[in-house]
């Protein structure tokens, strides 16, 4: 082999390595960020999580009671005690069920319809507790004197209308007649009217608010973006590709809620798969203003736009930048005003079961 020969062949191993060591350096350059395994936090020991952790970061629904068909007494009677009465009239039509003599709790549970909605409304019995004078949800051991019924009059599913009173009639009746009892019920126009009187004012007040943070260059895998969220409080949510911030309150909606492609989540191996998006989102009549939710999420979004090399854009892929987020700022300010003048304040009882 000649001399020249023997340099091509050096010359042309030379380039296919380059051009290997290339493709490798760009396969490598475009794989997605990935979780750095963090050491444990000296002098701490690893403790086992505590019973039902992450079994209530997502939001549950408020209503009366637990809306489902409950196969028998023993199941009904196995509810807390102390349950806090739901019924208001503020945004339920109530039926006040006069009985005579007293009723025992097993008796009220054996009455219950099986299902706890009339149409798209969660419907409720409270009874008035002998010993502490007090409206509560039936319970085994307890007696009762008196009862009401109640249906919600609006919900986001829209106002209480003809057909939906009409069906909580028929179980508030039911109930009473089971119980030996004789219910009241208001007009049942002026209830629908309160309805969508109380609807619309829902609606005109309603704030469901979102950030999308989105990848500027390098894509994230789900374990970066779960462990970068991590380090700001967020914890798995039920669902994969969900967490959330929980509230500082217990029994309380999280605070904030992070998304990610379920599908993402779910792949055989996540940590290959590119994500190039994660929403950041705030249910704002569900949480209380004291957590101060919206100067939370903000400064969430920053953090993780400035940790993960990302941006902070809106539905239309608008960028965010910190002076919107202070007019938005304002503006729910205002809203919470309105919410608490009305006696539905962000993140209370009523407020939670109007915008749910």
């Amino acid at each position: 082999m000649s001399t020249m020969q023997i340099s091509l062949a050096v010359v042309g191993g030379l380039v296919l390595a380059g051009v290997v060591a290339h493709s490798a350096w760009s396969s490598r350059r475009n794989l997605p960020k990935q979780a750095v395994p963090e050491p444990p936090a000296p002098d701490q020991e690893a403790a086992p999580a505590p019973d039902g952790e992450g079994a209530a970061d997502e939001r549950q629904e408020p209503s009366f009671d637990v809306d489902s068909g409950l196969a028998s007494l023993a199941s009904l009677a196995t509810m807390t005690t102390d349950r806090k009465p739901g019924l208001d009239v503020l945004i339920d039509a109530v039926a006040p069920v006069v009985i005579e003599g007293v009723v025992s709790g097993e008796a009220a549970l054996a009455a219950m319809p099986s299902t706890r909605r009339a149409g798209s409304k969660p419907f409720g019995v409270e009874g008035l507790s002998v010993i502490t004078g007090e409206w509560e949800f039936p319970t085994a051991g307890h007696r009762y004197s008196a009862f009401q019924c109640g249906v919600q009059l609006a919900n986001r599913t829209g106002a209480l209308n003809q057909i939906e009173y009409s069906e909580f009639v028929m179980k508030a009746q039911a109930f009473a007649d089971a119980i030996g009892g004789e219910p009241e019920f208001p007009e049942m126009l002026d209830e629908v009217a309160r309805a969508r009187e109380l609807d619309q004012f829902a609606s005109g007040h309603d704030a469901q608010l979102s950030f999308t943070l989105r990848a500027v260059n390098t894509a994230w895998s789900p374990g970066y973006v779960q462990q970068s969220a991590a380090r700001l409080g967020f914890v798995a949510g039920s669902i994969p590709g969900r967490m959330v911030l929980p509230a500082s309150q217990p029994g309380h909606a999280p605070i904030l809620g992070l998304a990610f492609d379920t599908q993402a989540a779910m792949a055989e191996d996540p940590e290959q798969t590119a994500l190039r998006e994660l929403t950041l989102s705030l249910d704002v009549p569900q949480v209380l203003r004291s957590e101060k939710p919206f100067a939370r999420m903000c400064e969430a979004a920053l953090s993780l736009a400035a940790n993960m090399d990302g941006v902070i854009i809106d539905d239309n892929g608008n960028l965010i930048r910190p002076e919107a987020m202070e007019v938005i700022h304002a503006d729910l300010e205002q809203l919470y005003d309105t919410l608490d003048s009305r006696d539905l304040s962000a993140g209370s009882v009523l407020g939670r079961r109007l915008f749910s």
